[in-house]
């Protein structure tokens, strides 16, 4: 199997393990990888991707340009920025997983970091997480508004919609993703009682310890 062929059916795999877990449903969310030549296979519009085929994920140049495979998404502009602000990126993973959404709803929000520390864990796979303001789902001015953000996060809330997050590997693009939304479970759950989140040096120790991008 070549490189190619084997993170095509990574992609699947994923895809369908956010699916089976409730992480994804219907045909929202998207997923994709960037390849060694720049560009990046990534899930097709109308898809489910609890039932995605390897062999028809779209296929993009490095300027995201359609050149196989069947139609992307309307949102691969996100995937885009999102590579073209994070040298180190191999991965992108948008959802709108129900608690994330959630929060995303809410008023009150500090826009520069609209989820508190609550775990170590969250701190390390997701760090500092803004508040995107809303723009309807494909437009441009969505882009933009990701794009300001992208160099110094590789994860975002996009207000009344989800999640998107980048990482050094799909694992990792994932495995942010699902703390992201587990954080956001837990904030909703404590929401309105006395919490006890990470110091500003409990944060900052766990950024040294780990390098965090």
């Amino acid at each position: 199997m070549s490189d190619e062929a084997a993170i095509r059916e990574r992609i699947c795999r994923v895809g369908a393990s956010l699916f089976q877990r409730g992480l994804t449903f219907g045909s929202t969310g998207n997923i994709s990888v960037r390849l060694d030549d720049g560009g990046w296979l990534m899930t097709p519009t109308n898809a489910s991707l609890g039932e995605l085929d390897p062999s028809r994920l779209s296929r993009l140049d490095m300027e995201g340009r359609h050149i196989g495979g069947d139609k992307p998404t309307k949102e691969a502009f996100l995937h885009r920025v999102m590579y073209g602000q994070r040298t180190a990126a191999r991965a992108v993973v948008h959802l709108h997983s129900t608690h994330s959404v959630a929060v995303s709803c809410l008023c009150g929000l500090d826009p520069s970091n609209c989820l508190p520390p609550l775990t170590a864990y969250y701190v390390m796979r997701v760090g500092r997480l803004p508040l995107v303001p809303y723009c309807p789902p494909g437009d441009e001015s969505l882009a933009k508004a990701v794009e300001a953000f992208a160099g110094t996060h590789h994860a975002v809330l996009l207000a009344n919609h989800g999640p998107i997050v980048a990482g050094t590997s799909l694992e990792n693009a994932m495995y942010a993703t699902e703390e992201l939304e587990e954080t956001a479970r837990i904030y909703l759950l404590l929401r309105d009682r006395p919490v006890s989140p990470l110091t500003c040096e409990q944060v900052d120790d766990l950024r040294e310890r780990h390098e965090l991008w």
